[in-house]
């Protein structure tokens, strides 16, 4: 019997029996496959859908497929997708009501029973945006019931980082490359001479038992040594980094910085910063009715504080400017978060910056901040 901290081997065959087995059992397996030009989450029936031989040119405001010729299915960074996606959909009703003819009002709920996912390749980033989004929407005192239902049976497989990408900046937060905690299975993928294949280490009992139902053979030296290399080596690749300063002093400190002006004459306050974001999580509800009037739904979706109304109060919006609205968004994101939940906002997995149209670059704007008030 398998125990959590033990580790074994996989080569793609033991991969795609993985994938089969969690389907077998009644998941929805989520991974990374190509589709659209780029490489996103989308639901599995086989392994073979991964993007193998795929890889990413990432840059500020830029984001393009290129061919690999290892062959390897992980070696590329975050997608315009977070799993927020899946635990935290953007649109989803909450009631809906129905009147009738004799003026009785029925409400039912309309939540239906969530699935029980299956993520597959989920980053070191990404396994800390989870347990942030698990503490600011299931860990306090009000509770998104949704979120908590689809995130209870989560089976989350981790990836480790062995190839960032040029707006990863995951060490300076702290979050990566390596995966220390959090999944039930983490996999390190090793392509050398010696073949393809991927370290497994067990992180929960519901590991370790699909891990004994999968064909595996022991971990090695070689490619034990060749995954820890491959993540340590990842640290020296990271083509951004947070600047080494208390971001929750400067975000406090720094609030009629001229910087602001700066980077609001640039920003177009789109939200697709907030969009991608994996641990950004506001939303705001909607009524709507049919022509009858007497049905009526409301729905939950996505809000971000970089909408015009987003703080309107009585009189009009209480952040009119670009450069409240990004100022609000960063402040809190590094700053204020730490008031609240206790961890910083940001997880340094850089989709911000690539997705930004603008290539609005968060690591830089920190950075002149930083200069601005140290000088």
């Amino acid at each position: 019997m398998t125990s959590i901290g033990a580790t074994a081997v996989l080569d793609r065959q033991g991969l795609e029996a993985l994938v089969a087995a969690l389907v077998a059992g009644g998941r929805t397996v989520v991974g990374p496959t190509v589709r659209d030009g780029a490489i996103v989450l989308a639901e599995l029936d086989s392994a073979e859908q991964l993007p193998y031989g795929w890889g990413v040119e990432l840059e500020a405001g830029r984001y393009r497929l290129r061919r690999r010729e290892d062959g390897a299915a992980f070696a590329h960074s975050a997608g315009p997708q977070s799993w927020k996606n899946f635990l935290h959909p953007q649109r989803e009703k909450l009631w809906s009501a129905d009147r009738s003819a004799e003026g009785e009002v029925t409400v039912r709920t309309e939540r239906p029973l969530p699935p029980s996912y299956a993520f597959l390749g989920v980053r070191p980033c990404d396994l800390r945006a989870i347990a942030i989004q698990d503490r600011v929407l299931s860990g306090g005192h009000f509770q998104d019931t949704g979120y908590a239902e689809r995130r209870r049976g989560a089976f989350l497989i981790a990836v480790e980082c062995t190839e960032p990408g040029a707006t990863c900046f995951c060490v300076s937060m702290g979050t990566g490359p390596g995966a220390d905690s959090g999944f039930d299975l983490a996999l390190t993928e090793v392509v050398d001479d010696t073949g393809h294949r991927f370290l497994v280490r067990v992180g929960s009992e519901e590991g370790a038992t699909l891990l004994d139902a999968l064909p595996r053979r022991e971990a090695d030296a070689a490619t034990t040594g060749a995954a820890r290399e491959a993540v340590a080596g990842a640290v020296d690749k990271m083509g951004r980094s947070m600047p080494p300063v208390d971001l929750h002093a400067l975000m406090g400190a720094s609030l009629e910085a001229e910087r602001w002006d700066d980077v609001a004459s640039r920003c177009l306050t789109c939200g697709n910063c907030t969009m991608v974001c994996p641990t950004c999580f506001c939303t705001t509800t909607e009524e709507v009715t049919d022509l009858t009037g007497d049905h009526a739904e409301r729905w939950q979706r996505w809000d971000s504080c970089f909408d015009l109304d987003f703080s309107h109060l009585h009189g009009g919006p209480v952040r009119s400017s670009g450069r409240s609205r990004y100022r609000q968004w960063l402040t809190h994101k590094l700053g204020t978060w730490h008031d609240q939940f206790n961890s910083s906002g940001c997880v340094g997995c850089g989709r911000c910056i690539v997705w930004c149209p603008v290539g609005i670059d968060i690591t830089e704007e920190v950075t002149a901040l930083k200069e601005e008030a140290e000088r």
